[in-house]
């Protein structure tokens, strides 16, 4: 379950935190949270539609938000350590 969440929440490279991710996330869990809050203590009815409106106008703001930095994010780089494994013995026809 962590390894989703940095995911959700860091640049290509996997360590970098976003600020535009984070933003995201804690829009989207304020808005849930607040028609969560509404529907138990029920004092209004909540409307599916303007939180669906909500919830879309999020999902569009955040995603240029992370497409419009996309080139400034940090680009993966391969271990030091890495030595690639030797290629697969072949058989020759005889």
């Amino acid at each position: 379950m962590f390894k989703i969440i940095q995911e959700l929440l860091t640049g290509k490279d996997g360590k970098t935190h976003d600020i535009a991710r984070w933003s995201w996330m804690i829009s989207l869990l304020a808005v849930i949270g607040f028609v969560v809050y509404e529907f138990v203590l029920g004092k209004t009815a909540v409307s599916l539609r303007e939180f669906a409106e909500s919830v879309g106008i999020i999902a569009g703001a955040h995603g240029a938000s992370v497409w419009a930095k996309k080139d400034t994010e940090p680009n993966p780089r391969p271990p030091t350590d890495y030595i690639p494994p030797p290629p697969p013995p072949r058989d020759y026809p005889k």
